[in-house]
Order: structure tokens, then C-alpha cells, then sequence
């Protein structure tokens, strides 16, 4: 299989003594029919989880089909946001502007749900014939009196990541509108904002279990779970710990220079990581009674699922593994654990990772290894291949390429069902690997040829 000779440079082959370079954080080349999620896909990643808004999308009903039901982030209160909602623009629409269809909606949906708050999306028909969102959502908001924000994310308009952007300009615009951010209120101490969490599988929640565990009181989480009221309570928190730096990192930058709340950056996947993470938070707060409710919890947490993931650790130990996920931070968290998991990883590669994210990777991969951005089909099965990958971690776009190459996967994406973080997640990870590692599927499929 020929790599197209303009890939070349985003495709890095870890070798001794070799210098470090990539090419990335550059659009998706044409004709490459990149893995990579547009701009609209990037806004609504992160948006969507904020469980009483309602999320409109001004566009063809096509775009509409990006909904919660391919997303696995739960609520515990409001299903407002489980609603798909669009204005359907059809050939009419595009040809004589779609503003009043899009009033129209805003107007009948407020009434008929009377949500917390409304995100308007644009998308690419919008961004080619100028409606003007901005006006429609300003007019209203005065006329419901709720928090109605555009959300400028016309799908040719950059990459992933530039849908990231327009959806944290969207939440930071939403807690200005708040009284928290008005008044300039007291912190409540000991305290903290959960950053670029999405609640897959109700992961989110064993995070917050973590932290109360520990005396961490959780003022918002933006934005698994989230709710309108908590998050424009954000600026009462003393920390924000960002998970999912890629898709939250503005935000964060955005949060610190404009309100002075300091962040910090954690994963809560993989066993080490979530240790290493909840010791940085014990740290900051720097109180006795966190440190020591701290350890406890990690004794308490590595005797009760030590064991059980130590028994898969024989079946995964030697295989070699890919990886492909969205952001780096996910990345490197897989890397630590199947290195503890004495497996060799031989592929990496992300959507949306940065230089520094990449020469991160080359320094924590072996000799060998392929590192990758913005990959597409082609290069996916050359490299999973020339390196004799046993099982790739992915997300469902990838999952059948790995079935019809005959290796094992594993959904590390937001459409599974299950969490995969924490201690209890990276047991299910575990068994998860393992599972498909051992399954007979694969020996039967080689038999077959």
C-alpha cells in the first residue's frame, strides 16, 4: 500500500539516535479521507454533554444525525439534551436564507421545553450563505430571557480542533451571563471545576467519587453531566483540573487569565495515571487531612482491583498493540498502561495532537514505533499490519478496519457503553483487552485463509 507522498512528513518512524519531527495541527489533506472529525463534530463533542440545554442545529437534517444516541455520556437529571433538534434548511432555504426558519425554531422549542439554556450550531451550508446567528440568537435571548449563544462551527471552517474553540468561546460566554462571574463571589474552599470530562459510562462519576472521597468539593463539570446553573458557578471554584486537554485547554487558558483560576493537567485512565493525578490535586490543596484521606483511598482502591487486573496481565503480556484515539492525553495514559501491562506498543497515533504532544509520545514509545497524526484508512491497515499489531484501541471508526484485518480492538472512544476510567475503569479496561485478545474469532478467521 503507497503512502501519499504528501502524508509523508506527518508520519514519524521512531529510530536511535534519530532527531524528532512531525508535521501537524494542519488541516486534513483533500483526497486523503482523513479519520479526522470536522469542525461541527468538534463543537458538538463537546457541548452535547450539557444535559439541560437545548442543542439546535441550523443546517440540512443530515447533521442532525450526530445525536446522543452514537455518544455514550450519561445524566443524572435533566434528558433535554438527548433531543436532536434542527431547522431542516432544504434548496429553498439555502437559496432565500434560512433566518426565519431558524427564529421560528428557537421560538416553538423555548416555549414547548423551556430549557436552561439554548446553543445554536451553524454548519456548512450556513457558513456559506451568511445567516446571521449571532442577531437571531441576541433577539432571543432578550425575548426568553434565557442564555441563547451561537456556536460557530461550519464544518470546512478549520479542523476538529477550531470546533473546540467555538465550543469553549460558547461555554465561556455562558458563564459571563452568570452571577458568580457578575458578582465576583468568594471561592468556596477546597474546591474544584472538573475540565474535559464527558461522563462516557458514567465515568465521570467515579472521578467525583474519588474527589469526595478525599474532602474535594466538585462546583461544575464542563462538560459530562453538565448542567447550565453549575457551570456558570465555575468561577467559585480554587481549581480546575483538566482532563481532556485538547478539547479544553482554551478554555482553561481562558478561564485562568480572565477570572485567575489556576488549572492543572490529570487523566484518570490507567492505573498510574489516576494515582499520579489524584496525589497532584492532594498537593495543590495541600492540607493533611486531604493528604492523608488521599492515601487511604489509594490503599483502599489498589487492594480491591490490583488483584483482579493482575490475573489478565499473563494473556495481554507480549502483544503488540496500536493505538488511535483523538487526543494526545489519552494517548500517552495508553501508553503507561500497557506498559505496565508488559505489552509493546508498535503504533500511535491522534487526531489532534500538537509537537509537544508527539515528541512526548516518541520519548515514552520504543525504537520501532510508528507515530502518526491525522491518519486515514490506508495507513491505518499498512502500519497495523507492517508492525503485526495484535489488537488496536480506537473508536468506531476504526472498529471494523481492525475486524476485517482479523486483530483485536477496543472502544476507547465516546460511543461505548462502559467506563474506562479510574480503578474501577482500568479494570474494565483490562478485561476488556484481554477479552479480545483471547477471543477464538480470531484463530478461527485464521484457519479460514
Amino acid at each position: 500500500m503507497q503512502i501519499l507522498a504528501e502524508r509523508e512528513k506527518s508520519i514519524y518512524r521512531k529510530t536511535s539516535g534519530c532527531s524528532f519531527s512531525i508535521d501537524c495541527e494542519k488541516a486534513s489533506l483533500a483526497g486523503a479521507v482523513s479519520q479526522r472529525a470536522c469542525v461541527f463534530c468538534g463543537a458538538r463533542v463537546v457541548l452535547n454533554p450539557i444535559t439541560d440545554a437545548l442543542h439546535l442545529i441550523h443546517g440540512p437534517i443530515g447533521c442532525a444525525s450526530y445525536t446522543w444516541d452514537i455518544r455514550g455520556s450519561l445524566t443524572s437529571d435533566s434528558e433535554i439534551y438527548r433531543n436532536s433538534f434542527s431547522t431542516d434548511m432544504k434548496e429553498k432555504d439555502v437559496i432565500f436564507g434560512g433566518e426565519q426558519k431558524l427564529r421560528s425554531a428557537l421560538k416553538e422549542l423555548i416555549e414547548k421545553f423551556r430549557p436552561k439554556a439554548v446553543f445554536v450550531f451553524s454548519t456548512c451550508i450556513v457558513g456559506i450563505i451568511g445567516d446571521d446567528l449571532e442577531s437571531i440568537c441576541k433577539t432571543a435571548e432578550l425575548e426568553s430571557g434565557l442564555p441563547v449563544i451561537p456556536v460557530q462551527s461550519p464544518g470546512f471552517g478549520g479542523t476538529k480542533v477550531s470546533g473546540y474553540l467555538a465550543a469553549c468561546d460558547a461555554i465561556f460566554k455562558l458563564i459571563c451571563k452568570g452571577d458568580a462571574y457578575k458578582t465576583k463571589r468568594e471561592t468556596i474552599p477546597y474546591s474544584l471545576n472538573i475540565l474535559g470530562d464527558f461522563n462516557i459510562g458514567a465515568e465521570l462519576w467515579i472521578v467525583k467519587d474519588c474527589l469526595e472521597r478525599i474532602g474535594i468539593s466538585v462546583v461544575s463539570t464542563i462538560t459530562g453531566d453538565g448542567k447550565i446553573s453549575e457551570i456558570q458557578n465555575a468561577p467559585l471554584a480554587q481549581l480546575n483540573i483538566l482532563q481532556c486537554a485538547g478539547s479544553m485547554g482554551y478554555l482553561a487558558k481562558k478561564i485562568q487569565e480572565d477570572i485567575g483560576t489556576p488549572f492543572i493537567k490529570i487523566s484518570f485512565f490507567g492505573q498510574d495515571d489516576t494515582i499520579r493525578s489524584l496525589w497532584m490535586i492532594a498537593e495543590y490543596f495541600n492540607k493533611k487531612e486531604i493528604t492523608d484521606k488521599t492515601e487511604k483511598l489509594i490503599k483502599e482502591e489498589m487492594a480491591k482491583y490490583g488483584p483482579k487486573i493482575e490475573k489478565y496481565r499473563a494473556g495481554i503480556k507480549g502483544k503488540k498493540i496500536g493505538i488511535y484515539v483523538g487526543g494526545a492525553f489519552k494517548a500517552k495514559s495508553l501508553i503507561k498502561a500497557f506498559n505496565r501491562l508488559e505489552a509493546e506498543v508498535v503504533f500511535v497515533g491522534t487526531q489532534t495532537g500538537n509537537k509537544e504532544d508527539y515528541a512526548e509520545i516518541s520519548n515514552m514509545t520504543k525504537p520501532g514505533t510508528v507515530i502518526i497524526d491525522d491518519t486515514n484508512p490506508i495507513e491505518l491497515s499498512k502500519y497495523l499490519k507492517n508492525k503485526k499489531a495484535d489488537l488496536l484501541v480506537g473508536g468506531v471508526k476504526e472498529r471494523y478496519l481492525a475486524y476485517k484485518m482479523g486483530i483485536g480492538f477496543c472502544d476507547h472512544n465516546h460511543e461505548r457503553k462502559f467506563p474506562l476510567a479510574g480503578f474501577a475503569g482500568d479494570l474494565e479496561f483490562t478485561r476488556e483487552i484481554h477479552t479480545s485478545l483471547m477471543s477464538p474469532v480470531w484463530r478461527i478467521m485464521e484457519d479460514e485463509k
